[in-house]
């Protein structure tokens, strides 16, 4: 294998991909996402995030864009936003107690409230524990929004979905690249409306 022009292929893969999405309404649903994000936010809601894998690592920064900030150069208050992937006595005791499916529709159900957010990640579209996740939003009138991906077109989550970014890929690498620009230009659109209406 020539590993050179495989390295430049997933650069050139990555492109093309996010190209063909700037050409769908993907930029139209961040600005609507946006919109009630900071609905949520400014009439007292949070924002949850979860997801596995790398995906956990994206919940876990987007969150912290949120909480702590995004810009270095823009000062604001802090956003109300944590991970549903707490911490490894929580995941830990979940897992051995009821099963790794509930890891966060159990924090989801003690700590969310009508009105809150939570975004799933799941690249396949098909992770049982985001799927459980969005289950007890839907319960709890908690908005949901999926960062979704797979050759399923993001089903089975995308049903649970209130609002959804549906990546059209299968492969999960190019995916994840997609979502975490995807989840800063969101961070930055929430950042932008949270200021502005101050």
């Amino acid at each position: 294998m020539d590993l050179l022009n495989r390295t430049k292929e997933i650069f050139k893969d990555s492109i093309s991909l996010k190209e063909h999405v700037l050409k769908t309404d993907l930029p139209e649903k961040i600005i609507e996402i946006a919109d009630v994000m900071v609905h949520s936010i400014q009439n007292g809601g949070k924002i949850f995030f979860c997801g596995n894998g790398g995906s956990a690592a994206d919940a876990q920064h987007l969150a912290a864009e949120l909480l702590i900030r995004l810009r270095s150069h823009v000062n604001r208050d802090s956003i109300p936003a944590l991970t549903l992937a707490m911490d490894t006595s929580t995941i830990t005791a979940c897992a051995n107690d009821y099963s790794f499916d509930e890891i966060f529709a159990r924090p989801l159900s003690g700590l969310g409230t009508k009105g809150d957010v939570v975004v799933g990640i799941t690249t396949s579209g098909k992770s049982p524990n985001v799927i459980r996740a969005f289950e007890v939003a839907k319960e709890k009138g908690i908005i949901t929004v999926g960062f979704l991906g797979g050759a399923a077109a993001g089903a089975p989550a995308v049903h649970l979905c209130d609002y959804a970014l549906v990546i059209p890929s299968a492969d999960t690498g190019r995916i994840q690249e997609v979502h975490i620009t995807a989840g800063h230009a969101l961070m930055e659109v929430v950042e932008e409306k949270i200021i502005h209406s101050a």
